[in-house]
């Protein structure tokens, strides 16, 4: 596993081991040695995966404290365009975003500590991505921001969202329990 980029500090991109041949691809997006040495300590607790048409745009989400998490996430069919947010207060990058973009054919990995927020827009139909946590999903520290109110040129004008996602509080309104 290599480091690709690291564009806000402590999120990773990451590019896995992948064998290519003639049956196919092999791809290993999780290392937990591989991760350590790239300064990455993330002990797996959850998994799950969301599949999603094409203009359907999740998020911004993640878990308040005690249960915040950090995740691990990969696409494994279609392609996304995964954005995340910087939402730790004192850090000198808090509300920036950045985006990255997933596939099936690129394998990218991207580490989301805790303390940023997540989101993606679902560029193609069947779009699936895979989350690692190191928490397990706790319903009552689930939270999240407005996508629409994030400084992030979207693909889409009229997106496909869910009725919770549209219920979050705008950024400029949001207070950070980070």
């Amino acid at each position: 596993m290599n480091l690709v980029n690291e564009p806000l500090p402590d999120l990773k991109i990451l590019r896995p081991f992948v064998f290519k041949d003639g049956r196919g691809n092999f791809v290993k997006p999780f290392h937990e040695g591989q991760l350590a040495a790239l300064g990455i300590s993330f002990e797996l607790k959850e998994e799950f995966f969301s599949t999603s048409a094409s203009n359907v745009i999740r998020g911004f989400h993640f878990q308040k404290p005690p249960h915040a998490h950090a995740k691990l996430i990969y696409c494994i069919s279609g392609r996304v365009l995964d954005v995340v947010m910087d939402i730790r207060n004192q850090s000198p990058t808090y509300g920036h975003t950045v985006g990255i973009e997933l596939s099936a054919e690129n394998h990218h990995v991207v580490y989301i500590p805790v303390g940023f927020a997540h989101a993606f827009a679902s560029l193609e139909d069947g779009s699936c991505l895979v989350y690692k946590t190191d928490a397990v999903h706790a319903p009552d520290a689930d939270s999240g921001i407005l996508w629409s109110s994030v400084d992030f040129d979207w693909p889409f004008r009229e997106p496909i969202t869910s009725v919770r996602d549209q219920a979050f509080p705008a950024l400029e309104a949001f207070t950070s329990p980070f």
